[in-house]
Protein backbone atom coordinates (compact mmCIF):
# COMPACT_ATOMS: atom_id res chain seq x y z
CA UNK A 1 0.00 0.00 0.00
CA UNK A 2 0.98 3.76 -1.15
CA UNK A 3 0.65 6.97 1.19
CA UNK A 4 0.11 9.96 -0.75
CA UNK A 5 0.69 13.40 0.52
CA UNK A 6 -1.59 16.18 -0.45
CA UNK A 7 -1.12 20.00 0.67
CA UNK A 8 -4.01 21.72 1.14
CA UNK A 9 -2.71 25.12 2.67
CA UNK A 10 0.01 27.39 1.50
CA UNK A 11 -0.28 30.28 4.54
CA UNK A 12 2.90 29.17 5.55
CA UNK A 13 5.14 31.69 7.96
CA UNK A 14 6.49 34.30 6.12
CA UNK A 15 4.25 33.76 2.99
CA UNK A 16 4.37 34.63 -0.25
CA UNK A 17 7.87 34.84 -0.20
CA UNK A 18 8.67 32.03 1.96
CA UNK A 19 5.97 29.49 -0.31
CA UNK A 20 8.48 28.67 -2.70
CA UNK A 21 10.96 27.32 -0.62
CA UNK A 22 8.83 25.73 1.82
CA UNK A 23 7.20 23.55 -0.91
CA UNK A 24 10.52 22.75 -2.81
CA UNK A 25 11.92 21.38 0.68
CA UNK A 26 8.38 19.47 1.48
CA UNK A 27 8.08 18.13 -2.13
CA UNK A 28 11.83 16.68 -2.00
CA UNK A 29 11.58 15.69 1.34
CA UNK A 30 8.47 13.51 0.79
CA UNK A 31 9.93 11.67 -2.58
CA UNK A 32 13.05 11.03 -0.48
CA UNK A 33 10.68 9.85 2.88
CA UNK A 34 9.13 7.27 0.52
CA UNK A 35 5.84 9.28 -0.42
CA UNK A 36 4.29 8.11 -3.54
CA UNK A 37 2.38 10.68 -5.29
CA UNK A 38 2.01 14.80 -3.75
CA UNK A 39 -1.03 16.30 -5.09
CA UNK A 40 -2.75 19.95 -4.52
CA UNK A 41 -6.39 20.90 -4.46
CA UNK A 42 -7.66 22.47 -7.88
CA UNK A 43 -8.94 25.89 -6.24
CA UNK A 44 -8.43 29.52 -7.07
CA UNK A 45 -9.69 31.04 -3.74
CA UNK A 46 -8.74 29.20 -0.38
CA UNK A 47 -11.82 27.09 0.51
CA UNK A 48 -13.98 28.07 3.87
CA UNK A 49 -13.84 24.89 5.74
CA UNK A 50 -9.77 25.13 5.62
CA UNK A 51 -9.31 29.10 5.96
CA UNK A 52 -10.33 32.49 5.09
CA UNK A 53 -10.90 33.21 1.11
CA UNK A 54 -8.21 35.74 1.54
CA UNK A 55 -5.29 32.95 2.55
CA UNK A 56 -2.88 31.76 -0.51
CA UNK A 57 -3.88 29.54 -2.78
CA UNK A 58 -1.99 28.61 -6.00
CA UNK A 59 -2.84 27.95 -9.57
CA UNK A 60 -3.00 24.03 -9.14
CA UNK A 61 -1.10 23.08 -12.77
CA UNK A 62 1.46 25.87 -13.03
CA UNK A 63 2.39 24.41 -9.08
CA UNK A 64 2.67 20.91 -10.65
CA UNK A 65 5.01 22.16 -12.67
CA UNK A 66 6.91 23.47 -10.70
CA UNK A 67 7.50 20.68 -8.63
CA UNK A 68 8.11 18.50 -11.52
CA UNK A 69 11.44 20.00 -11.89
CA UNK A 70 12.45 20.01 -7.88
CA UNK A 71 11.28 15.47 -8.12
CA UNK A 72 12.16 12.88 -10.15
CA UNK A 73 10.05 10.05 -9.16
CA UNK A 74 7.20 11.22 -6.98
CA UNK A 75 3.44 11.01 -9.44
CA UNK A 76 2.05 14.61 -9.37
CA UNK A 77 -1.81 15.45 -9.37
CA UNK A 78 -4.45 17.45 -8.51
CA UNK A 79 -7.40 16.18 -6.57
CA UNK A 80 -9.17 16.72 -8.07
CA UNK A 81 -9.97 19.27 -10.90
CA UNK A 82 -13.13 20.22 -11.50
CA UNK A 83 -14.64 19.73 -14.92
CA UNK A 84 -15.58 23.57 -15.29
CA UNK A 85 -12.68 25.29 -14.71
CA UNK A 86 -10.94 24.56 -17.83
CA UNK A 87 -11.98 23.60 -21.16
CA UNK A 88 -11.25 19.91 -21.57
CA UNK A 89 -8.77 19.97 -24.77
CA UNK A 90 -6.55 22.80 -23.00
CA UNK A 91 -6.69 20.95 -19.52
CA UNK A 92 -5.41 17.55 -21.90
CA UNK A 93 -2.92 19.57 -23.20
CA UNK A 94 -1.74 20.65 -20.18
CA UNK A 95 -1.74 17.32 -18.72
CA UNK A 96 0.33 16.27 -21.42
CA UNK A 97 2.73 19.32 -20.84
CA UNK A 98 3.34 18.15 -17.33
CA UNK A 99 3.93 14.75 -18.02
CA UNK A 100 6.45 15.45 -21.00
CA UNK A 101 8.30 17.56 -18.53
CA UNK A 102 7.70 15.29 -15.38
CA UNK A 103 9.06 12.30 -17.28
CA UNK A 104 5.88 10.46 -17.30
CA UNK A 105 4.44 11.54 -13.72
CA UNK A 106 1.67 13.07 -14.35
CA UNK A 107 -1.94 12.04 -13.03
CA UNK A 108 -4.93 13.74 -14.23
CA UNK A 109 -7.58 13.95 -11.41
CA UNK A 110 -10.94 15.77 -12.49
CA UNK A 111 -14.41 15.45 -10.73
CA UNK A 112 -17.39 17.70 -11.57
CA UNK A 113 -16.58 20.69 -9.48
CA UNK A 114 -19.15 21.68 -6.72
CA UNK A 115 -17.51 25.64 -5.18
CA UNK A 116 -19.82 27.72 -6.41
CA UNK A 117 -18.26 31.09 -4.77
CA UNK A 118 -15.14 30.49 -6.80
CA UNK A 119 -16.67 30.76 -9.93
CA UNK A 120 -18.65 33.66 -8.92
CA UNK A 121 -15.71 35.69 -7.69
CA UNK A 122 -14.08 34.56 -10.91
CA UNK A 123 -16.96 35.04 -13.24
CA UNK A 124 -16.45 31.56 -14.58
CA UNK A 125 -20.02 29.72 -15.44
CA UNK A 126 -21.41 27.03 -12.81
CA UNK A 127 -24.11 24.95 -14.47
CA UNK A 128 -26.45 22.52 -12.62
CA UNK A 129 -24.99 19.79 -11.59
CA UNK A 130 -26.33 16.96 -14.05
CA UNK A 131 -25.06 19.63 -16.52
CA UNK A 132 -21.56 19.63 -14.86
CA UNK A 133 -21.94 15.92 -15.11
CA UNK A 134 -22.45 15.39 -18.69
CA UNK A 135 -19.64 17.65 -18.96
CA UNK A 136 -17.17 15.71 -17.02
CA UNK A 137 -18.67 12.63 -19.33
CA UNK A 138 -17.58 14.59 -22.43
CA UNK A 139 -14.17 15.79 -20.69
CA UNK A 140 -13.49 12.19 -20.04
CA UNK A 141 -13.81 10.95 -23.73
CA UNK A 142 -11.62 14.12 -25.19
CA UNK A 143 -9.01 13.09 -22.74
CA UNK A 144 -9.05 10.02 -23.81
CA UNK A 145 -8.74 10.68 -27.37
CA UNK A 146 -6.37 13.42 -27.36
CA UNK A 147 -3.92 11.21 -26.10
CA UNK A 148 -4.57 8.32 -28.30
CA UNK A 149 -3.75 8.47 -31.74
CA UNK A 150 -6.68 9.51 -33.09
CA UNK A 151 -6.76 13.10 -33.73
CA UNK A 152 -10.11 13.63 -35.74
CA UNK A 153 -12.81 15.86 -34.41
CA UNK A 154 -14.88 15.37 -31.38
CA UNK A 155 -18.50 16.59 -30.80
CA UNK A 156 -20.48 16.61 -28.15
CA UNK A 157 -23.58 18.41 -26.24
CA UNK A 158 -21.54 20.70 -24.38
CA UNK A 159 -18.07 20.53 -26.12
CA UNK A 160 -16.97 20.78 -30.19
CA UNK A 161 -13.38 20.29 -30.95
CA UNK A 162 -12.39 20.29 -34.94
CA UNK A 163 -8.95 18.30 -33.75
CA UNK A 164 -8.27 16.70 -31.09
CA UNK A 165 -4.37 16.94 -31.72
CA UNK A 166 -2.04 17.10 -28.86
CA UNK A 167 1.76 16.88 -29.26
CA UNK A 168 3.74 15.63 -27.61
CA UNK A 169 1.59 13.54 -26.32
CA UNK A 170 1.76 11.59 -22.75
CA UNK A 171 5.67 10.24 -22.15
CA UNK A 172 4.40 6.56 -21.43
CA UNK A 173 2.39 4.13 -23.89
CA UNK A 174 -0.01 3.34 -21.12
CA UNK A 175 -0.83 6.85 -20.78
CA UNK A 176 -1.77 8.94 -18.65
CA UNK A 177 -3.93 7.33 -15.43
CA UNK A 178 -7.02 9.11 -15.24
CA UNK A 179 -8.23 9.34 -11.57
CA UNK A 180 -12.52 10.42 -11.09
CA UNK A 181 -12.90 12.20 -7.72
CA UNK A 182 -15.95 11.74 -5.46
CA UNK A 183 -18.34 9.21 -3.49
CA UNK A 184 -21.87 9.79 -5.96
CA UNK A 185 -22.88 6.05 -6.43
CA UNK A 186 -25.46 6.40 -9.32
CA UNK A 187 -23.15 9.12 -11.31
CA UNK A 188 -19.90 9.40 -10.02
CA UNK A 189 -18.78 6.07 -9.31
CA UNK A 190 -20.08 4.95 -12.79
CA UNK A 191 -17.48 7.37 -14.44
CA UNK A 192 -14.57 5.38 -12.93
CA UNK A 193 -16.18 1.93 -14.24
CA UNK A 194 -16.58 3.02 -17.41
CA UNK A 195 -13.57 5.94 -18.33
CA UNK A 196 -11.10 6.00 -15.40
CA UNK A 197 -7.87 4.06 -13.91
CA UNK A 198 -8.88 5.23 -10.60
CA UNK A 199 -11.24 6.20 -8.09
CA UNK A 200 -10.72 8.32 -5.57
CA UNK A 201 -12.92 8.22 -2.24
CA UNK A 202 -13.17 10.59 0.45
CA UNK A 203 -13.87 8.67 3.68
CA UNK A 204 -13.97 8.68 7.25
CA UNK A 205 -12.58 4.97 7.53
CA UNK A 206 -13.18 1.22 5.86
CA UNK A 207 -16.36 1.22 6.89
CA UNK A 208 -17.34 4.23 5.08
CA UNK A 209 -15.34 2.58 2.03
CA UNK A 210 -16.80 -0.77 1.92
CA UNK A 211 -19.91 0.24 0.21
CA UNK A 212 -18.61 2.24 -1.85
CA UNK A 213 -16.26 0.12 -3.16
CA UNK A 214 -19.24 -2.66 -3.69
CA UNK A 215 -20.84 -0.09 -5.57
CA UNK A 216 -18.17 0.54 -7.84
CA UNK A 217 -17.50 -3.37 -8.20
CA UNK A 218 -21.20 -3.38 -9.91
CA UNK A 219 -21.17 -0.66 -12.52
CA UNK A 220 -17.67 -2.28 -13.14
CA UNK A 221 -19.85 -5.39 -13.70
CA UNK A 222 -22.86 -3.68 -15.15
CA UNK A 223 -19.73 -1.63 -18.19
CA UNK A 224 -17.29 -5.14 -19.04
CA UNK A 225 -14.81 -3.21 -16.46
CA UNK A 226 -12.48 -5.80 -14.85
CA UNK A 227 -13.06 -4.41 -11.05
CA UNK A 228 -9.53 -5.31 -10.33
CA UNK A 229 -7.92 -3.57 -13.03
CA UNK A 230 -8.71 -0.14 -11.01
CA UNK A 231 -6.61 1.62 -8.84
CA UNK A 232 -8.58 2.44 -5.66
CA UNK A 233 -7.02 5.40 -3.30
CA UNK A 234 -9.01 7.01 -0.46
CA UNK A 235 -8.56 10.47 1.39
CA UNK A 236 -8.55 9.90 4.58
CA UNK A 237 -10.79 12.69 6.06
CA UNK A 238 -9.93 11.85 9.86
CA UNK A 239 -6.24 12.80 9.73
CA UNK A 240 -3.38 10.62 10.29
CA UNK A 241 -1.74 12.29 13.57
CA UNK A 242 -4.75 12.66 15.58
CA UNK A 243 -4.56 9.11 16.78
CA UNK A 244 -1.92 7.19 14.62
CA UNK A 245 -2.13 4.24 16.30
CA UNK A 246 -5.88 4.16 15.01
CA UNK A 247 -5.02 5.35 11.39
CA UNK A 248 -2.63 2.55 11.35
CA UNK A 249 -5.29 0.23 12.19
CA UNK A 250 -7.34 2.02 9.33
CA UNK A 251 -5.18 1.51 6.94
CA UNK A 252 -4.92 -2.66 7.46
CA UNK A 253 -8.47 -2.32 6.90
CA UNK A 254 -7.82 -0.36 3.08
CA UNK A 255 -5.82 -3.13 2.56
CA UNK A 256 -8.05 -5.66 3.47
CA UNK A 257 -10.69 -4.17 1.02
CA UNK A 258 -8.21 -3.37 -1.45
CA UNK A 259 -7.19 -0.14 -1.43
CA UNK A 260 -4.01 0.25 -2.89
CA UNK A 261 -3.13 3.84 -1.77
CA UNK A 262 -4.11 6.18 1.32
CA UNK A 263 -3.73 10.00 1.32
CA UNK A 264 -2.95 12.04 4.01
CA UNK A 265 -3.83 15.73 4.28
CA UNK A 266 -1.51 18.07 5.81
CA UNK A 267 -1.61 19.39 9.45
CA UNK A 268 -0.79 22.16 10.98
CA UNK A 269 1.80 25.28 10.45
CA UNK A 270 4.85 23.23 10.69
CA UNK A 271 4.86 21.40 6.84
CA UNK A 272 8.79 20.59 6.70
CA UNK A 273 7.53 18.75 10.14
CA UNK A 274 4.60 17.11 9.04
CA UNK A 275 6.36 15.39 6.03
CA UNK A 276 8.77 14.24 8.52
CA UNK A 277 6.48 12.64 10.72
CA UNK A 278 4.34 11.04 7.43
CA UNK A 279 7.93 9.45 6.58
CA UNK A 280 9.26 8.26 9.48
CA UNK A 281 6.08 7.14 11.28
CA UNK A 282 3.06 6.47 8.16
CA UNK A 283 5.40 5.01 5.09
CA UNK A 284 7.35 2.33 6.37
CA UNK A 285 4.14 0.90 8.49
CA UNK A 286 1.72 1.45 6.16
CA UNK A 287 3.66 -0.46 3.43
CA UNK A 288 3.71 -3.48 6.03
CA UNK A 289 0.04 -2.97 6.43
CA UNK A 290 -0.34 -3.28 2.91
CA UNK A 291 1.78 -6.59 2.35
Amino acid sequence: MRIGLHIIRFDWPGAPASIAPTLRAAAVAAEEGGVAAISLMDHWLQIDVIGPASDPMLEGYTSLGFLAAHTSSVRLRLLVTGVTYRHPGLLAKQVATLDVLSGGRAQLGIGAAWYEQEHAAFGVPYPALAERFERLEEALQICRQMWSDDDGPFTGRHYQLAQTLCAPGPVSAAGIPIIVGGNGERKTLRLVAQYADACNLMVAGPDDAAPKLEVLRAHCDAVGRDYDTLDKTVVAVTGAFGDVDQFLRDCEGYAALGIDEVVVMTEGDDLAGFVDRVATELVPRVRAAGS
